[in-house]
């Protein structure tokens, strides 16, 4: 008589091999996880300047838009002129002078204009600084562009070196078509250096507590720039005095 074949029942060598195969697939998915989950964490910071700077959140003026062609950076006749002021400051931890080669430029929407701040080392050691900027009155920002500058940047200055820092800026000429910045004739950028730390995850950050950055971030201090003429930018109808004298930057 001719018994019918049946096949072999799996072996429990087989269901191991399943088993370690869906473990191996397990172990991947959570380590691809923790990958994305510590490469966002090193990114966030890089991330939120850029969004400050692409949408001129928070006070922070635009850097590297796609605002830079050339029929755009002409400056347009007829205008009123825009006064820049510039505003340097410095960490009381940071044995640098920090001061603007000019106290002021007055500029056209669409003119491109080249500024420059010193900084020296006074110290008898090499220090890494890092600077953090503004620009007020904030609705100005998204109309502030930075074609070149040493903002959030690695500054190594050796003992005792003084250099001249360059930025390269323009106001967008869209500022013409915004109803909330046709009254505004006065312009604050400013600037404020740290020593520079690294943080956990290895970026450069200002050595300094979070309070203090975030108020070199904000609408600080206007050492360079008259008292009236800081009424005047809070309220346009405010008539300024020709005997006004600008306090000294922070140094």
């Amino acid at each position: 008589m001719v018994q019918s074949f049946k096949p072999p029942l799996k072996s429990a060598a087989t269901r191991e091999q399943v088993n370690a195969m869906r473990n191996k697939a397990l172990l991947m998915y959570t380590s691809a996880v923790v990958v994305f989950v510590v490469g966002v964490s090193y990114a966030a910071v890089p991330l939120y300047r850029m969004f400050c700077a692409a949408t001129g959140f928070a006070g922070t003026p635009k850097v590297g838009t796609g605002k830079f062609e050339a029929e755009r950076l002409v400056p347009v006749e007829g205008a009123h002129r825009i006064k820049i002021h510039f505003n340097a400051d410095r960490s009381e931890q940071l044995p640098w002078t920090f001061t603007p080669r000019q106290k002021h430029v007055s500029v056209l929407p669409g003119e491109t204009s080249l500024a420059f701040y010193t900084a020296k080392n006074k110290s008898d050691k090499d220090i890494i600084g890092i600077a953090t900027y503004n620009v007020t009155p904030d609705r100005i920002a998204p109309y502030f562009s930075k074609v070149e500058c040493f903002c959030f940047e690695e500054q190594k200055l050796l003992a005792g070196e003084e250099v001249d820092m360059p930025l390269l800026f323009f106001i967008d000429k869209d500022v013409l078509d915004d109803p909330s910045c046709q009254n505004v004739q006065d312009v604050v950028l400013s600037y404020t250096f740290f020593r520079a730390r690294r943080n956990a995850q290895g970026h450069l950050e200002p050595d300094a507590d979070d309070d203090t950055v975030q108020n070199s971030l904000g609408f600080g201090a206007y050492q360079n720039l008259p008292k009236n003429q800081i009424k005047q930018i809070s309220n346009p109808n405010i008539e300024t005095t020709n005997d006004s004298k600008a306090t000294q930057s922070l140094v």
